[in-house]
C-alpha cells in the first residue's frame, strides 16, 4: 500500500486519539498524537510558572523543550525532556489550560513545524483539530469526526472515573463546550472542517464501527490511486 499522510481533525470527546492509534496499528503507520504536544507545552510552561499572555516567554520554551511520542510495553507513551508525562499531561488542570496555551500563534507554530517535520515523509496519522486545514492541507486522506457536546462529555467523564480522577458529569460537559468555542474561534488555526474531509459523526457509533468506516474509505482512496 502506498504510504500516505492521514488527517483525523475534530472536536475533543470524539476518538480522535483511540481512532488515530488503531488506525495507524492496522496499516503499519506512525500515528502522531498531535494534541498530546499541544498539552506537553501547557504541563511545561505550568510547571515554569508561565501563562499564556507571555507570547516572548512561550516562544523561548517551545524552542528549548523536547517533545518525543513514543511506543512502549504495548501503548504510546509521552516524553518532556526525558520525561514520561503521558499520565501527567491527561489531568483536568492540564486539560483546562491547553486550549488556552494551544490558541498562541507562537505556541501553534513551533508545534506546526514539529508535525509537519515528524509527517513529511507520509506512512503516518496525525490527530488534532487543524491537520487537514493548516498542518498537511494536502493530506492524502482526510476525516472529520464529530459528535454531540453531551456524548463528548460523558465519554470524557467516564475516562476520568476510570483513572480514578475526581470529575462532575455537568461540569465535563462544560468544559467541553467551553473547549469547542476557543478551539473555533481562535484566530491562528481554528477548528474548521476541511472541505474534503469525509465527516463522519460518531455520537451513536462505536469506535469499532468508526475504525471500519475509515479502513473501507482508505482502501477505497488507495485503490484508486493504483
Amino acid at each position: 500500500m502506498k504510504k500516505s499522510i492521514i488527517a483525523i481533525d475534530g472536536p475533543s470527546g470524539v476518538g480522535k486519539s483511540t481512532l488515530s492509534r488503531q488506525l495507524a496499528e492496522k496499516l503499519g503507520y506512525l500515528n502522531l498524537d498531535t494534541g498530546a504536544m499541544y498539552r506537553v507545552v501547557a504541563l511545561a510552561a505550568s510547571r515554569q510558572g508561565i501563562s499564556a499572555a507571555e507570547p516572548a516567554a512561550l516562544a523561548t520554551l517551545c524552542r528549548e523543550i523536547a517533545i518525543r511520542l513514543e511506543g512502549r510495553d504495548g501503548g504510546e507513551r509521552v516524553l518532556l525532556n526525558g520525561e514520561d508525562v503521558t499520565e501527567a499531561i491527561r489531568t483536568p488542570e492540564v486539560t483546562r489550560l491547553t486550549p488556552l496555551f494551544a490558541a498562541r500563534p507562537e505556541v501553534r507554530r513551533a508545534m506546526v513545524a514539529l508535525q509537519r517535520e515528524l509527517g513529511r515523509e507520509g506512512g503516518v496519522v496525525l490527530e488534532g483539530r487543524d491537520i487537514g486545514t493548516a498542518v498537511f492541507p494536502e493530506a492524502d486522506i482526510k476525516f472529520f469526526l464529530r459528535a454531540a457536546a453531551a456524548e463528548r462529555g460523558r465519554r470524557r467523564y467516564l475516562e476520568m472515573e476510570q483513572k480514578g480522577l475526581a470529575a462532575d458529569l455537568d461540569q465535563t460537559i462544560a468544559d467541553v463546550e467551553a473547549r469547542d468555542v476557543a478551539d473555533s474561534t481562535r484566530t491562528d488555526s481554528p477548528l474548521i472542517q476541511a472541505e474534503d474531509a469525509i465527516v463522519i459523526d460518531t455520537t451513536e457509533l462505536s469506535i469499532e464501527e468508526v475504525l471500519e468506516r475509515m479502513l473501507d474509505h482508505i482502501e477505497e482512496v488507495l485503490n484508486l490511486a493504483d
